[in-house]
């Protein structure tokens, strides 16, 4: 019996994912109003049945795909940051402070179709309050995730900010999330994408890291 249940658990979880996956291009392609659950099963290979037996409504399937876009976004810079730490490149002398965090942020880049999904999100949880505090709390920890980050490289390298490191990570992925919906607007690909975004995260780093004195 307990075997039994093990993989109808495993089973029913694969179908949420996949839903989830389905979603996440549709809600991203057309926007969560004009999407459809005929439209997510079908790009799921799905029935209705199978999308009711697992979520509630459109909306309840979207509350979830937003927190699970959230937490990928946040473990993906721990993870370059762990990498990091264990490549011994925050310590390195001869790593270059900027690279690194450009580094850390390239990691977790947006794709267009992911700049998409994001754009969709914040305009729901300007509408939404649960999404919305939902969306701020993920927003807190990613800046206090890339906050640590400055301060540890600070600190390792000896470098002077101008201003607070939860301050640098505000600009910092500020700066990030705007070039990367711009560059999608105007139609860049990947890699260009990720090029535009390191150039103007180069150009806010000139502004808050005091040079060094000779």
């Amino acid at each position: 019996m307990t075997d039994t249940v093990a993989v109808t658990s495993r089973r029913r979880e694969a179908t949420r994912q996949k839903l989830l996956d389905a979603a996440a291009q549709v809600f991203a392609e057309e926007g969560l109003d004009a999407a459809s659950v005929e439209a997510i099963c079908e790009r799921a290979g799905f029935t209705r049945g199978a999308f009711y037996s697992n979520f509630d409504s459109k909306d309840e399937l979207f509350l979830e795909l937003a927190g699970r876009v959230a937490r990928a976004r946040v473990d993906a810079v721990r993870h370059r940051v762990a990498d990091l730490e264990r490549d011994g490149a925050l310590t390195l002398a001869s790593t270059d402070a900027l690279s690194i965090v450009q580094q850390i942020l390239d990691v977790s880049a947006d794709d267009r179709l992911a700049i998409l999904l994001m754009s969709e999100i914040r305009i729901h949880a300007l509408r939404d309050p649960q999404l919305g505090a939902a969306y701020l709390a993920q927003d807190a920890e990613m800046r206090d995730s890339v906050a640590q980050i400055i301060a540890d490289i600070g600190r390792a390298k000896t470098l002077r900010f101008r201003v607070p490191a939860d301050e640098a990570a505000r600009l910092m992925l500020t700066v990030w999330e705007s070039e990367a919906v711009r560059a999608a607007m105007a139609g860049l690909d990947y890699e260009a994408l990720c090029r535009r975004t390191s150039e103007e995260l180069a150009r806010v780093a000139q502004l808050i890291i005091e040079a060094p004195e000779d």
